[in-house]
């Protein structure tokens, strides 16, 4: 049986499954611990509408005379953050994603769809996110050695913290947007982690569908992040059962999935306190669709706990 951890954007969240004979990688938890950081809230920016009317493909010439227009408007402020200056470095349309770039003088974000999301971010003065990113490098303490697959890759925000605390990591990531992969080459780094680290670690980068049958390894992955959004909402194949059976079957022995359940709140009604009482209520936590179908995929081997409060819920 597989081991499965849910991180959630709000109220930020985990679900384990424990693995048959325990965790044997107590050691390389304790590793892990060292590395504590400061938490910051997590940022939304609000950008003049439409920021990325449709436009052909690769337009790189009219994208960039966009981004100056956008620039230039005085009405967009980062939630959160210290400094409101910023520049749009790039702005267009693909086939999946409305994508636009934005850097600030501390960090630089990637904003998909309307609803304008951080999807990838890049800290300038720290390796640390204070969002969900972090707690995914947290995956290769708990898993044995090998490979780690990356669902949803985007701007490659895990794959920047994993392959910095875990330099001899080889990682598999899968991204089905050809033109946000090189948006993110040129402008987060991303083909920086295709390079082989000194400890012999890199990023292979795979174009497709990451929940297809090809998405795997030989011998199986060490551990699994699923991070698959579309149009700001989480695939509707991660709240099928079976998608999970066939995830699970690309683990090896002892393997482990971590998923960015996210948006537990949209699946609720209320407003202010109330809502976020529910959020954080262990009864909410269920009625999420994806957890409600890693439930049912892995009876009796669950455990879920918000982290913020410290509250416990056993599927």
């Amino acid at each position: 049986m597989a081991a499965a951890i849910a991180v959630a954007t709000k109220a930020f969240s985990s679900l384990g499954v424990e693995s048959r004979g325990g965790n044997k990688f107590q050691c390389r938890f304790h590793e892990f611990e060292v590395m504590q950081r400061k938490s910051r809230p997590r940022m939304r920016f609000f950008l003049p509408s439409p920021s990325c009317p449709p436009r052909a493909l690769h337009d790189d010439r009219n994208a960039r005379a966009e981004a100056a227009e956008t620039e230039k408007s005085p009405s967009a402020t980062p939630e959160g953050d210290d400094d409101s200056s910023y520049s749009v470095l790039s702005c267009m349309t693909s086939q999946h994603n409305n994508i636009v770039v934005v850097d600030t003088p501390k960090s630089r974000f990637l904003l998909l769809d309307s609803s304008h999301n951080i999807h990838s971010m890049l800290n300038k003065d720290q390796i640390w996110t204070g969002s969900y990113w972090d707690e995914f490098a947290s995956l290769p303490a708990i898993v044995p050695q090998g490979p780690i697959a990356i669902l949803g890759l985007g701007g490659g925000t895990a794959a920047h913290l994993l392959l910095k605390l875990w330099p001899s990591l080889h990682l598999e990531g899968w991204e089905i947007d050809e033109i946000l992969i090189d948006m993110a080459r040129e402008y987060f780094g991303l083909s920086e982690l295709e390079k082989s680290t000194q400890a012999g670690g890199s990023l292979s980068v795979h174009i497709g569908d990451a929940l297809s049958e090809s998405a795997t390894v030989q011998g199986g992955f060490a551990g699994i992040i699923v991070d698959l959004f579309s149009d700001g909402k989480i695939l509707p194949q991660l709240k099928e059962v079976d998608t999970w059976f066939e995830i699970e079957r690309k683990l090896m022995p002892h393997g482990r999935i971590m998923v960015n359940c996210g948006g537990v709140h949209s699946e609720l009604s209320g407003s202010g306190d109330k809502t976020a009482e529910m959020i954080l209520s262990t009864d909410s936590w269920v009625k999420n669709s994806t957890i409600k179908a890693l439930c049912k995929a892995f009876p009796g081997k669950k455990h879920v706990a918000a982290l913020l409060p410290a509250i416990c819920h056993h599927c």
